[in-house]
């Protein structure tokens, strides 16, 4: 639609100049410019989510509407660190700004918020972040409050490789506004990349609040990163360190059917620190192998350069695909959008509705090799090829030792994943890398990320029981490593498990050594395959179910690390059957009991 100068208050060189820059803005421009002019209220189209109306704040109470109450629901960290960065770049532009966890929230408080922004990931499949489990069933239960009064905007996390991709997000949007809120701006849907889709959503924020800011900061310098910059170490997940590593070790004894790679990597320089419970993320390279088969099947030549982001970065082909891009996972949101740029019959009819688990059942297992052998390749050229691709992510691995123990170094324990899916082996991307091909003197891209949900308890008197089979007991090192050099006196409990104790008792004499010294309190275990029945750290859990309430009712924190689908699940309910059993109480108390443990922080998790 072109401005017209007859039917408008402008003359013929604003029209002109009003016509010329309206169709380059992006939705999140248009918003704010909108939210910047207006002086009365208005309606605009939120066309990022479909979302349908959506209206800035227009409170003649000013103060409130000067007052926004950030919460974040987290699991790694992500949803953090973005809500805290978030409130700090509002405050820089004088607002009064409230940020908390929605586990701390006090929900009563919920009918006083005028300006609410969420910013929560999904876990595992589809779930909420343990952080946000109580605030989520209290906002779907009959208990929620009508919310006419206020106004709010959804940051929604996830990862789109996975089937319910944000699904936490979406949930705490569309009960938002069923009970009455009005959006002041879209929900936006990031994926593992989402610097850039978070800066959008924070100018329209500022946008459909009417902040008058001095300037608009480019999309490309997002005002959340600058924010990081400022407030943090020079080194971030979005400027990682590069870091020497120092050794690189097998665990497991030979015979084994595991390969656990124990590395210590050197942070000299970097300026980050950590504390026990905080995970170490590793920006990987795909393997060369993997690389060279894919560009086999590609008709352009591996040294063709292509452009990789937004902000203009160019690399070869072949450097594209090693380091930049993710080529082992398939997903639907990926697939969609290579259909758009294929002419394949038969890889359309694979995304027609209806087909939904013949399309769950091809993406399984495969990757971008069996995808361009299946059904050839798409584009017309390398960029058009790789312009559907998302940047690799980051892999999250729980520190394994404390900064106190061991200065200026951090250790992480990781399983090397290998594995045969339709007739081809698969590696993992970042423990093949660290199994294979990384060698002491060699260096990786990393940064820290912080785990508020998963702490030591601030009393050193707390008694600990930690539940961590496999990798799973990387965190616990160095939880003892940190009680140790700080004379703690609490009683500490661990549960491990693995395969066989002779091949696969990861960190063995270590944990001895501490139990003779009285820095472990107690250690179970459990082999599963060194005896005719297996036995899992649960079993064991349930062996000791007298003693383990008992310390559950001294006040003892209860941590479970390790695999959520299978372990996780099966301790749960183990420590339900525990706390139902030793505690006299019905499914329903046991139940409420873990919860208000929850509430207290005394039951955390790290799983993934």
């Amino acid at each position: 639609m072109q401005l017209q100068v007859i039917n408008s208050p402008f003359n013929q060189e604003q029209a002109e100049l009003l016509n010329r820059l309206l169709p380059t803005l992006t939705d999140a421009q248009k918003v704010w410019l909108s939210g910047y002019l207006a002086a009365t209220p208005f309606t605009i189209l939120g066309a990022a989510n479909n979302q349908g109306a959506v209206l800035p704040v227009q409170s003649s109470d000013s103060k409130a509407a000067k007052e926004i109450t950030i919460l974040y629901g987290s699991q790694t960290g992500n949803a953090r660190g973005l809500a805290k960065k978030t409130g700090k770049t509002l405050e820089e532009k004088g607002f009064k700004v409230t940020v908390s966890s929605m586990n701390d929230f006090k929900t009563n408080n919920l009918k006083k918020v005028q300006n609410l922004l969420i910013i929560v990931s999904t876990h595992g499949e589809g779930e909420p972040p343990d952080s946000a489990l109580t605030f989520h069933e209290f906002l779907h239960s009959k208990r929620a409050p009508k919310l006419t009064d206020l106004h709010f905007s959804v940051l929604a996390l996830g990862d789109s490789s996975y089937e319910f991709f944000c699904q936490t997000g979406k949930e705490f949007d569309s009960r938002l506004e069923e009970l009455g809120g009005t959006r002041l701006y879209p929900r936006f849907d990031c994926d593992v990349d989402y610097d850039e889709p978070a800066s959008e959503w924070l100018e329209g924020i500022f946008g459909s609040l009417n902040t008058e800011l001095e300037g608009i900061t480019p999309l490309k310098e997002s005002p959340v990163a600058a924010t990081v910059q400022s407030t943090e170490s020079l080194y971030s997940r979005s400027n990682p360190f590069k870091a020497e590593v120092l050794d690189n070790i097998n665990l497991n004894g030979r015979g084994s059917n595991k390969e656990t790679r124990h590395l210590e990597i050197s942070l000299e320089g970097s300026g980050l620190t950590f504390e026990p419970g905080d995970s170490l993320g590793i920006y990987p390279e795909n393997d060369p192998a993997l690389v060279e088969q894919l560009l086999a099947e590609l008709p352009w030549n591996a040294e063709e350069i292509v452009i990789v982001n937004k902000q203009g970065d160019a690399l070869s082909l072949k450097k594209a695909l090693t380091s930049y891009f993710e080529i082992t996972v398939l997903s639907k949101p990926f697939l969609e959008k290579v259909a758009k740029l294929s002419n394949n019959e038969e890889l359309q009819e694979l995304l027609v509705q209806g087909n939904e688990e013949k399309m769950k059942a091809y993406i399984s297992g495969r990757d971008l090799l069996d995808l361009v052998r299946d059904f050839g390749h798409w584009g017309e050229s390398a960029q058009e090829f790789i312009s559907v691709l998302r940047k690799i992510p980051a892999r999250l691995y729980s520190i394994a030792s404390s900064i106190a123990a061991n200065p200026d170094e951090v250790h992480l324990t990781i399983g090397a994943v290998r594995y045969d899916a339709h007739g081809r082996d698969r590696k993992g991307v970042c423990s093949i890398l660290t199994a294979e091909r990384l060698q002491p003197g060699d260096s990786l891209p990393v940064f820290i990320q912080q785990n508020e949900n998963f702490k030591l308890p601030t009393n050193p008197e707390t008694p600990i029981i930690m539940v961590g089979p496999g990798t799973g007991v990387a965190p616990f090192r160095s939880f003892i490593q940190e009680r140790e050099e700080t004379g703690a006196e609490g009683k500490s409990w661990l549960f491990f498990g693995d395969q066989h104790f002779v091949t696969d008792f990861l960190y063995q004499t270590e944990w001895q050594k501490w139990l003779k010294e009285g820095v472990l309190t107690k250690l179970d275990v459990a082999f599963s395959r060194d005896t005719d029945e297996k036995v899992y750290v649960q079993h064991r859990m349930l062996e000791q179910s007298k003693e383990l309430f008992e310390w559950l009712q001294e006040g003892a924190h209860l941590y479970i690390c390790g695999d959520e689908k299978h372990m996780a699940h099966d301790v749960h309910h183990t420590l339900l059957s525990v706390i139902e059993k030793e505690g006299n109480m019905s499914r329903e108390q046991a139940e409420a009991y873990l919860a208000e443990m929850q509430q207290q922080k005394r039951y955390q998790r790290d799983v993934y």
